[in-house]
């Protein structure tokens, strides 16, 4: 409804206050702080990354320090999730906290230390298990994996590539001895990657057996365990065994630390806040005995913050003019149905000052458009009442999440009211459940309101074009509003006024026509007056188009092709009258795809099996089709303002007030009563 009037404050004050005042402002929230403006070369500023860093890391330390023991103590966080809520905290439980902080980041810190024993153990765990794995071949092996042999022995541990049973080893590795060679060998086992085995020769014949056992592929185990295989795989599972035990020990000490979750969100809180107020101190410049601050905050805060600052802090404010190459901030003021719907403009831009902030119209026009194309009461009810209930249980929600759960409960009002004007209720279920389970044989129970689209399509094209023209003419009214507030009278006769003529002008000729009467089914008999009229304000209204559209060109030849040209721009306002057929388009697929769902899930027939499928079929397909079609409404309904609406009137170009506030992540201070 309005942009909010915005003031631009310089503050100048004693750089003993400087923290204190940070402080005040970072409480109050109320101002957005400028330092980058304030340029002069005998100003300084403070170094004060190395403070910031240490405070983000000790934040950082708490939130994992919370994360540990959410796993060891598992508690819900009423901050997380879609509809976190920040805990409140009073006062005195905040001031308690920051005097033991420094007792709470020894202790956030040893939480860390647990995690990182923990992390060790489950390292030492994976590379026994790995150990253990490699060792699995070898089980068979009844002496240590290092031998290499005895006083008169050679002793082969190792792995070929082929497969061969204990006599084709044998063969293998006493080619060229005289047999019965003084060679034995044993297959330990085998597998893809090859078979294991070992291989004992009298030294005087090692060097032959060596080669022959070269020429298959032998290579040596890489393995060097002093230890027989199955003394060393019990040794790692001892092992994993101990280090099992001590990571459950070391969850039992991490939840020792429970009680102190609630101290360790209020502590985060409060170093992420410090480090936002340190990476301000840094930005901001300052002499050895002042320091300077500009910012914006609302017109109606100006007071109030100028005598907190000049009172309490002995500062110098004054109130200061933007600078000709200076944009504010915006700040949107609406009633408490269409401040909902703000989050919608943001997402395309806000409005600059000077502009009108179309949230108040588009609000009507976006919850009437989005339940026009959701059109089942049904899925309105079930979004409304959805919606509803999520904000009565959550009450301190964050305020984008609020206000986007509000405009969703009036677009599920606005589908409930267009799904019983189009007399549809989950599709028909109504009918299907009535003719199914109940032997009903009548027309229907549910009646439609106002009448059936699916039976009648045609009908509600021409109420969806109506719409449409509505809505594009309201936004070219809002242009034609700019042009008064400016006093641009001329502007607003050859642009707005023109236009207006020549629209309703073609609009009255095109509906006493045959093509109308053939597409629409719907007759209209104009008098001879009011045709000739209809053909003036075409006429009058194309002329001024022509010669005035483009009024600052000097070159009448050049202002007239410009003037044809905008002329031309009729099209494209045909193109986005047919866009709002999307409506009618939206509307039938929900009602088609709840009639199909209902359908299969009567093909069972009555009955208690039938009724058990009716209700499975039932339930997922509506919950699928509700949400496909909620999607394809909101993205849809945007369209059709950003597009359409927009494109008549807006350009955005706004920037969003970021005043300098806390950074609580999960808590918030109560406020004494």
């Amino acid at each position: 409804m309005a942009i909010v009037k915005m003031q631009k404050l310089s503050i100048v004050a004693s750089k003993k206050h400087r923290k204190a005042i940070l402080e005040a402002l970072q409480k109050t929230g109320a101002m957005e702080m400028r330092t980058e403006s304030i340029e002069d070369p005998e100003l300084i500023h403070m170094d004060t990354d190395g403070a910031r860093t240490q405070f983000e890391k000790t934040a950082d330390a708490f939130d994992k320090a919370l994360a540990a023991l959410n796993g060891a103590a598992p508690q819900k966080d009423p901050s997380a999730g879609l509809f976190g809520e920040k805990d409140q905290v009073s006062q005195a439980d905040y001031d308690r906290v920051i005097e033991n902080r420094e007792n709470l980041v020894a202790d956030a810190n040893d939480i860390l230390k647990l995690v990182r024993e923990r992390a060790e153990c489950q390292g030492t765990i994976a590379k026994d298990q790995n150990q253990i794995a490699g060792l699995q071949p070898w089980m068979n092996l009844g002496i240590p994996m290092n031998s290499t042999g005895t006083g008169r022995t050679t002793i082969f541990i190792g792995t070929i590539p082929e497969a061969l049973d204990e006599a084709g080893l044998y063969a293998a590795a006493s080619m060229g001895l005289t047999d019965p060679a003084p060679v034995t060998g044993e297959i330990l086992s085998s597998s893809p990657e090859g078979t294991y085995i070992t291989v004992v020769a009298l030294n005087s014949v090692a060097d032959t057996v060596s080669q022959n056992l070269r020429n298959i592929g032998f290579s040596r185990s890489a393995t060097a365990s002093s230890y027989v295989p199955k003394d060393a795989a019990e040794i790692l599972e001892g092992d994993i065994k101990d280090q099992e035990d001590r990571i459950l020990l070391i969850g039992t000490e991490i939840s020792d630390f429970a009680d102190r979750r609630e101290d360790f969100r209020i502590a985060s809180d409060y170093f992420r806040t410090r480090a936002e107020k340190y990476r301000l101190l840094g930005k901001i410049p300052q002499t050895e005995h002042a320091f300077f601050i500009e910012g914006w905050v609302t017109a109606a805060c100006a007071p109030k913050i100028t005598k907190l600052l000049t009172e309490k802090f002995d500062a110098y404010v004054e109130n200061e003019d933007k600078r000709e190459d200076e944009v504010e901030p915006t700040v949107l003021k609406n009633n408490p149905f269409s401040r909902n719907m703000e989050g919608v403009l943001e997402s395309y831009g806000l409005p600059q000052h000077g502009r009108v902030d179309p949230t108040f119209i588009m609000s009507f026009f976006y919850v009437w458009f989005f339940g026009m194309m959701l059109s089942d009461a049904g899925y309105g009810i079930v979004m409304a009442i959805g919606c509803a209930i999520i904000l009565a249980k959550h009450k301190r929600l964050a305020e984008g999440t609020k206000k986007f759960l509000t405009m969703f409960f009036w677009c599920g009002l606005s589908t409930t009211f267009w799904g019983f004007m189009y007399g549809g209720f989950f599709g028909d279920a109504i009918d299907v459940v009535a003719k199914t389970f109940f032997g009903y044989t009548g027309d229907g129970i549910l009646k439609p309101l106002w009448f059936d689209p699916m039976g009648n399509p045609m009908r509600l094209l021409i109420f969806c074009m109506l719409f449409g023209c509505i809505h594009l003419f309201t936004g070219l009214g809002i242009k034609g509003y700019e042009y008064l507030r400016d006093k641009d009278i001329v502007g607003f006769f050859c642009d707005i006024v023109a236009w207006y003529a020549f629209l309703l002008g073609l609009i009255l000729m095109l509906l006493p026509s045959e093509l109308f009467q053939g597409i629409s089914g719907m007759t209209f008999n104009f008098s001879p007056a009011m045709k000739q009229v209809s053909k003036w304000m075409t006429i009058i209204g194309m002329l001024v188009i022509l010669v005035m559209s483009a009024r600052g060109k000097k070159n009448w030849g050049l202002r007239i092709a410009l003037g044809a040209y905008d002329i031309y721009g009729v099209t494209s306002w045909l193109s986005d009258v047919l866009s709002y057929s999307r409506l009618l388009a939206l509307g039938l697929a929900t009602g088609v795809i709840a009639s199909v769902v209902n359908m299969m899930a009567s093909m069972f027939g009555g009955g208690v099996v039938g009724a058990i499928l009716f209700i499975i079929i039932f339930i997922f397909g509506h919950i699928l089709n509700l949400a496909i079609n909620a999607l394809g409404a909101y993205v849809h309904t945007n369209r059709l303002q950003y597009v359409e609406f927009f494109g008549k009137f807006y350009d955005g170009g706004g920037i969003a007030f970021k005043p300098f506030t806390t950074a609580n992540k999960y808590t918030e201070i109560k406020e004494d009563m």
